[in-house]
């Protein structure tokens, strides 16, 4: 889908110098394209030309636009869906000197598209394939925990409005001392002081580092339960191999000869 930018814009501007195909303009200024001008698609905020929009694929893995929207208001278009196929396509229109190779940011690629799998080989004949020898089970990985830690500067720092109580929040990356936030409700503005910019800095940073210690001790400790687990299996299993092969080797088949006794006198 094209991006869009809703009607809670708060003019900030930061999105503009970010879109690489310049498919941004200031509320009431015509947009350009081919040379040609076309009339203001909003009035009041900041717009985003559908025509001119690639969702940042070919450049970014993310809509850089929304990337630093402090507010959180540069969205899909619901009513323009598009393929990635269709966004690489006008992305090459846009930029016909630009070669996109075969791995190509893409937004799509970042949220996990579905591959096929390989296709499977044919069955072999059980009858007719030799029993393959018992072998060691494949090492197993090591899972992480299921909690996704963000990176501090996309960390969401929830504000309020001294003004009219609504609560929004903004990444920390834009929480910078002296910046001018407005709130999407009333549009008052809320000034970033710089203590609240070291306290909030210093509260995360201090708390990733623990976490990622804790993390790191973990994942340790579990690859040395799980390469003593492997050691253990192994030996076990090279133990139960030995006492097989002695087994049939010390049990003749039916007919086999037999050594005879000699008697002496």
């Amino acid at each position: 889908m094209a991006t869009m930018i809703t009607e809670e814009c708060i003019n900030c501007g930061a999105c503009e110098p970010e879109c690489p195909n310049t498919a941004i303009y200031q509320g009431g200024v015509e947009w350009e394209m081919d040379g040609a001008k076309n009339p203001a698609l909003a009035a009041e905020v900041f717009y985003i030309v559908p025509e001119k929009c690639t969702e940042c694929v070919g450049f970014f893995d993310q809509e850089a636009c929304a990337a630093v929207c402090p507010v959180d208001v540069c969205i899909p278009n619901p009513d323009i869906p598009e393929t990635e196929a269709q966004l690489l396509e006008r992305a090459k229109q846009l930029h016909p000197g630009t070669d996109f190779g075969s791995d190509f940011p893409s937004r799509f690629r970042e949220e996990g598209g579905e591959t096929a799998a390989p296709a499977a080989a044919p069955a072999a004949d059980a009858a007719a394939a030799p029993a393959a020898a018992p072998v060691a089970a494949a090492p197993v990985a090591v899972a992480g925990p299921a909690l996704n830690l963000p990176a501090v500067d996309t960390w969401d720092i929830p504000l309020d409005c001294h003004a009219c109580g609504g609560s929004y929040s903004v990444l920390f990356q834009h929480l910078r001392s002296g910046a001018v936030l407005r709130c999407p409700y009333c549009k008052s503005q809320y000034i970033v002081t710089t203590s609240l910019h070291n306290q909030v800095g210093k509260v995360l940073r201090d708390f990733h580092a623990r976490w990622t210690e804790a993390f790191e001790e973990l994942r340790e400790r579990r690859q040395r339960e799980l390469d003593e687990f492997e050691a253990r299996q192994k030996a076990e299993l090279e133990e139960v191999n030995e006492r097989v092969r002695s087994l049939s080797e010390s049990v003749l088949a039916p007919g086999a000869p037999k050594k005879r006794a000699w008697i002496f006198g």
